[in-house]
């Protein structure tokens, strides 16, 4: 049922670009695995072998791929509505924190939202796609947009505090190679 590719293909683009939701996977060598949901427009195909997401803050980070040489990351899609299919990006990953040369030359191309802390960026190696027969329907109604409004009204210089309390160490206590005072502010 499933197929591999060695890059993103056009009816891979199309398809990611259609849906509303993608879930992130990470773990360093020795720890735990975390899995989280991304939206708010927040992902981006940049070729054929290359993505980013804007990654906004939160309370767990992908703290190993500042602090080890492990940097795999995976991607995965799932259509929720219309024809069934799974679609996972494999590859390695690298973390642009906020207020670095490299995050200020691709910003450009999100939604510079607040509360933004990092774009990561991943080299993709494998495409794969599956049946998704197993994944329920599910109807679209909108974004949320209180992560977004909450990070607005906290200001500038709460959400420097919170990067310095929640963000400093992942759940496994690795260094996240964040550094809240020389973040650019958001907007």
């Amino acid at each position: 049922m499933g197929r591999q590719f060695a890059r993103i293909e056009p009816e891979h683009r199309a398809f990611i670009e259609r849906q509303k939701i993608f879930f992130v996977a990470s773990a360093p060598p020795k720890g735990r695995i975390n899995v989280s949901p991304k939206g708010l427009s927040s992902f981006r195909v940049l070729g054929e072998s290359d993505v980013a997401y804007l990654d906004c803050t939160g309370s767990e980070t992908r703290a190993h791929l500042t602090a080890s040489d492990d940097k795999r990351l995976t991607i995965m899609f799932c259509a929720f509505d219309g024809a069934p299919m799974i679609l996972r990006l494999y590859g390695q990953a690298r973390s642009l924190m906020r207020g670095t040369p490299e995050y200020s030359d691709l910003v450009p191309d999100f939604e510079d939202m607040a509360g933004a802390r990092q774009i990561v960026r991943l080299s993709v190696d494998l495409v794969q796609t599956s049946c998704g027969m197993g994944v329920p329907l599910f109807d679209y109604r909108q974004e949320r947009g209180s992560l977004v409004r909450y990070w607005t009204a906290q200001g500038v210089n709460n959400l420097r505090k919170y990067w310095g309390l929640k963000n400093m160490k992942s759940i496994d206590g690795l260094p996240t190679g964040f550094a809240p005072d020389s973040m650019a502010p958001p907007g």
